[in-house]
């Protein structure tokens, strides 16, 4: 039986080598046999109608877009952080726990099964001393440890690194079951100011595809579904849940993104070199 867990928790380390520098469209990748990805994120943002983007730019002009971005960025960083402490403490707790109770169980895809009482006492065990985080970040970060708290029921995975040979590569907030849906679902850890339109046109729900494409070829698991966690400044988050019909339509549009994209710039390229 391969130990897929162990699979898992070595995508906690990013094996690429990050180059910032040679490519003069944004961040590049680089595997140890000179291979080149592109990140999951950057494709996505190339890919996109970004008309509304830059109305919005022009309407606050570029010194406030610029400060209200990076405030954003800071305050999802500051929530993300808060949600990978959660998930990494407890998983370790709740291993820990099972481990003195004999009662981890190996499925046929090499994953270490923890009974989800003792995942979800570890999470609530765990909650009371997550890291405090910037008064701009407190009610998403708290909304979104919250849910997690309350609908995580097993842990495999927190912040794993993905790539394709398809060319992409990024990072994945975690990889769990979930309260009401069967199988493994990526999840994927949002915060904004307003509600959001997640059909399934959204770059938020394409990103999923693009995850579990990767976890796929890294590791041969087979998410049944994701989920998009919108953390909001108050309250409970918004939530988006595919199905396995959901996510695999995720993929193949993903897949069409990348086709898009490595077509742009190829024919950039050879405009440039003309």
């Amino acid at each position: 039986m391969p130990n897929t867990q162990d699979t898992l928790a070595g995508l906690r380390r990013w094996n690429l080598e990050r180059d910032d520098t040679s490519d003069p469209g944004g961040r590049i990748y680089r595997d140890q046999a000179g291979t080149v990805y592109h990140s999951v994120t950057r494709i996505l943002k190339e890919t996109s109608d970004t008309s509304g983007l830059v109305r919005w730019e022009q309407r606050l002009g570029p010194v406030e877009a610029t400060q209200q971005r990076n405030i954003a960025a800071t305050r999802g960083n500051m929530a993300h952080n808060q949600a990978e402490y959660l998930l990494k403490t407890a998983q370790q707790l709740a291993r820990n726990t099972a481990n003195k109770r004999n009662s981890i169980r190996w499925d046929d895809q090499g994953l270490a099964r923890i009974p989800a009482p003792i995942t979800q006492w570890a999470l609530k065990r765990v909650r009371p001393n997550v890291p405090a985080v910037g008064f701009s970040a407190k009610g998403y970060a708290r909304g979104l440890s919250d849910w997690i708290t309350e609908n995580v029921t097993e842990i495999f995975a927190s912040e794993f690194s993905i790539h394709h040979p398809a060319g992409f590569a990024g990072t994945a907030d975690a990889l769990l079951t979930l309260k009401g849906h069967s199988g493994l679902v990526v999840t994927d850890w949002k915060t904004s100011v307003n509600r959001k339109n997640l059909d399934s046109s959204h770059s938020y729900v394409h990103q999923c595809g693009a995850y579990s494409l990767g976890l796929t070829h890294l590791t041969g698991l087979k998410a049944t579904g994701a989920m998009i966690v919108l953390a909001r400044r108050c309250g409970v988050p918004q939530t988006h849940s595919l199905d396995a019909d959901d996510l695999k339509r995720a993929e193949t549009a993903y897949m069409d993104r990348v086709e898009r994209y490595f077509d742009a710039l190829h024919a950039a390229i050879q405009a440039t070199s003309a």
